[in-house]
């Protein structure tokens, strides 16, 4: 077995359970990698603006956030793949003819178009999402990421006729209507391969877990993929491995599988 020189987790369903919190099982083991001289990552969806804290629990400085579009290492930016405004222009287009809600995230701030709907009031409550602002057009150069807000059941395809990118469910419970956008050049797998090559380390030097269609990449990307036990269910066919549910130890579990912690 190689040396296991880094670990991608993915925030959502994989370390935060369903009331927010993480196990003392996932903080030991977190902290096991870092006294081996282990890196770990934070990999998610969701804005680097919103996540600081979380890694400031685990004493994690380094992230994969907006779903792949922006990648740091210990204060050093590895990668940064703003969404061109063209995209920007057409996702707010299919939004407005639908009549469906939708949130950019910029470096600072999430954008939203309109932030009066109870589902958006949701979204906002169930993410813990802080520097809220209505968007205007000034800023459609910064945006990182995006997210689809609604409660239609195949809202993606409103979405087909934009061959950049697909929309990834959010595996969340009372948000698994809403999707996030994920680029087909740009998206978490992407961004595991451009940390993996600016730290000459290889796939299978590397873990990654995650629950959601959008980690579907970065598992496919790495040597030792995890797919949560609560995971959805298309994502087991991109994992190597399969652990248990985030509320029972998935991460520890995992890693110890492979022999990290004990």
């Amino acid at each position: 077995m190689p040396t296991i020189k880094i670990v991608f987790l993915d925030i959502d369903g994989t370390i935060l359970q369903p009331n927010d919190t993480i196990e003392e099982s996932t903080k030991t083991a977190i902290a096991q990698l870092k006294r081996k001289g282990i890196d770990v990552f934070l990999a998610t969806g969701r804005p680097l603006h919103e996540i600081t804290d979380i890694g400031d629990e685990l004493s994690i400085t380094s992230y994969i956030a907006y779903n792949g579009a922006f990648a740091i290492h210990e204060g050093k930016t590895l990668f940064n793949e703003p969404l061109p405004p063209s995209l920007v222009d057409h996702l707010l287009t299919i939004t407005e003819e639908n009549n469906f809600d939708i949130v950019l995230y910029s470096q600072k701030n999430n954008l939203f178009t309109s932030m009066e709907s109870e589902l958006v009031k949701e979204f906002i409550k169930t993410f813990h999402l802080r520097k809220n602002r209505i968007y205007d057009r000034s800023m459609k150069e910064v945006i990182l990421g995006s997210s689809i807000i609604t409660n239609e059941e195949h809202a993606e395809k409103k979405f087909e006729r934009i061959d950049e990118i697909h929309l990834s469910a959010i595996n969340v419970e009372g948000m698994k209507n809403c999707r996030d956008v994920i680029r087909k050049k740009v998206n978490k797998g992407v961004a595991v391969n451009a940390v993996l090559a600016a730290l000459q380390l290889s796939p299978q030097q590397a873990v990654a877990f995650g629950d959601g269609m959008n980690d579907k990449e970065m598992l496919s990307a790495v040597g030792y993929g995890f797919a949560m036990g609560n995971a959805h269910p298309d994502l087991f066919s991109y994992a190597k491995y399969k652990t248990t549910d985030v509320e029972d130890s998935g991460v520890f579990n995992g890693l110890k599988s492979i022999g990290l912690v004990e």
